[in-house]
């Protein structure tokens, strides 16, 4: 069971986390250079699977979803919020399934160490917060 400013410590964490897995996937040349870097990692290492080269609308996907997480995880990391964190879980279940069905329709095993990640950030973020007598201040929905 977390105490709340634990379970604050984690979601300001998995932002953290998120961030930095993510942030080569914001735009097309960074997201060029880490796709490189996988291919020769994957060649080098012979792992099963492909990393097929990305065409204009691949780099487009890839490059919304940096951008929605790398914001996502900047929230989480100013406003480290229990709710955001049990919303961050039930994300990183979705990715964790696309994943799994990536890895069975012959994606390359890489794929199964950030599999692995998102499942244990996934469990610690639905683990039990204990509550308290009084609000906490970071509870309160942040303001623009």
């Amino acid at each position: 069971m977390w105490t709340p400013e634990r379970y604050r410590r984690l979601v300001r964490a998995s932002g953290w986390y998120d961030l930095l897995v993510t942030i080569a996937f914001v735009t097309p040349w960074s997201f060029a250079a880490l796709h490189g870097a996988l291919q020769l990692i994957s060649h080098r290492l012979d792992l099963p699977g492909t990393l097929p080269p990305f065409e204009p609308m691949h780099m487009l996907m890839a490059n919304l979803m940096g951008s929605i997480v790398c914001v996502w995880s900047v929230l989480r990391i100013r406003h480290p919020q229990i709710l955001f964190g049990r919303y961050d879980a039930a994300g990183r279940l979705l990715f964790a399934t696309w994943q799994a069905y990536a890895l069975s329709q012959g994606a390359t095993v890489l794929i199964a160490v950030f599999l692995a990640l998102e499942l244990a950030w996934c469990i610690a973020q639905l683990l039990p917060v204990r509550e308290t007598a009084q609000p906490v201040a970071a509870e309160a929905p942040p303001t623009v």
